[in-house]
């Protein structure tokens, strides 16, 4: 059957500008990391991204290596893109990934200009279009000089395979340092995309030289994408009476069963306790929290919240969290004396890293 979205898709998402450019992005956008792979039913995706379209999501950000196996999210969603979106593919905004490992040799990982430049081909052939919408270096690289990284990722705009560019994982000096490089260049970056979430605060904590990275991307021009914010499903009601058979943690993935210490699971009931009172699900007050409006006039507030699902009703129950994203302070006070750190920032020994100087 052929799709016609909603006539209604813009009428309630929030759009918000990302950083000082043009580019407006959904509060809520959604990624593909999980459920997108040939483990999945592909008619199960397609009903996922159709219903996130009508509901005026208009951000898909895949990487790379999101499957299994690696680069099948892509081919899936390439194929759904060309079934059903081939007319609306302008008001999509795409994006993509390269920095963790791809394929095998000394070729297929890092932040080599040879790495990233083959990587977006490939992803680009995948996808089945001509340019994404965003391309992002995906993490800080050791085994490279910065500003290899940095001209590769000028020389992707400049060749038309990406609109903007991107970093993720970079700590607050690295990317003050690789904004203050494009800009010069002439090519600004457009966004930062971290794991942020009310149990992984990272980026709210001051760095070397006093910055935070929120504060860091703000002060830089640069937009806030969260990913993770529910902390690998952590901030849901999945695991408040235990660990059910088909989860990440049985799957071994990214939420291991280490971090369901008694501790965090009494720590994630009390928080619940806070959105049932706010008449929301845990996972809701979780992603409404990200969102909610940070420093001073608001500067430092993320621009959007990257959630997955695995079916549709989870998607319209985590996109119904815009309803509301307001706190009172009182609230706000009882999720900072209950929340603390969780143990799930699995990507922090690569934000850790020092990439390599001339």
């Amino acid at each position: 059957m052929t799709y016609l979205p909603a006539s209604t898709r813009y009428d309630d998402m929030d759009y918000r500008t990302v950083g000082h450019s043009g580019l407006k992005l959904p509060a809520i956008s959604l990624g593909l990391w999980h459920n997108f792979g040939n483990d999945k039913p592909l008619q199960t995706q397609r009903d996922i991204i159709r219903r996130a379209f009508d509901r005026g999501v208009t951000h898909f950000d895949l990487a790379n290596n999101y499957g299994p196996p690696a680069g099948s999210a892509e081919e899936n969603f390439g194929r759904i893109l060309k079934e059903d979106f081939s007319r609306h593919r302008d008001e999509m905004i795409i994006s993509s990934k390269a920095g963790w490992d791809m394929w095998e040799g000394p070729y297929g990982f890092g932040g080599s200009r040879k790495y990233l430049i083959s990587s977006l081909d490939q992803s680009l052939k995948r996808l089945g279009v001509d340019y994404v919408d965003i391309f992002y270096h995906h993490r800080p690289d050791p085994d490279t000089p910065l500003d290899e990284t940095l001209y590769a990722l000028r020389d992707i705009v400049a060749s038309g395979k990406a609109l903007y560019v991107g970093i993720s994982s970079y700590g607050a000096e690295l990317t003050a340092e690789a904004a203050e490089f494009m800009a010069e260049e002439g090519c600004p970056l457009l966004i930062h995309q971290p794991s942020y979430s009310l149990v992984n605060r990272w980026v709210e904590e001051p760095g070397d030289d006093g910055e935070s990275l929120l504060a860091s991307a703000a002060n830089n021009g640069l937009g806030v994408i969260a990913f993770s914010p529910l902390a690998q499903g952590l901030l849901t009601d999945r695991y408040l009476e235990g660990i059910p058979s088909g989860s990440r943690v049985t799957q071994g993935k990214s939420l291991s069963e280490g971090m369901l210490s008694e501790d965090n699971i009494g720590m994630v009931r009390r928080l619940n306790d806070i959105a049932q009172e706010r008449g929301q699900s845990l996972a809701q007050m979780a992603l409404a929290w990200v969102l909610r409006e940070q420093g001073e006039y608001g500067v430092e507030t993320v621009t959007s919240a990257l959630i997955g699902a695995s079916s549709v009703e989870q998607l319209d129950s985590n996109l119904d969290a815009l309803g509301n994203i307001a706190f009172t302070t009182a609230e706000l006070n009882a999720i900072d004396e209950i929340a603390h750190d969780a143990g799930v920032n699995i990507w922090a020994s690569a934000t850790s890293s020092k990439v390599r100087e001339n």
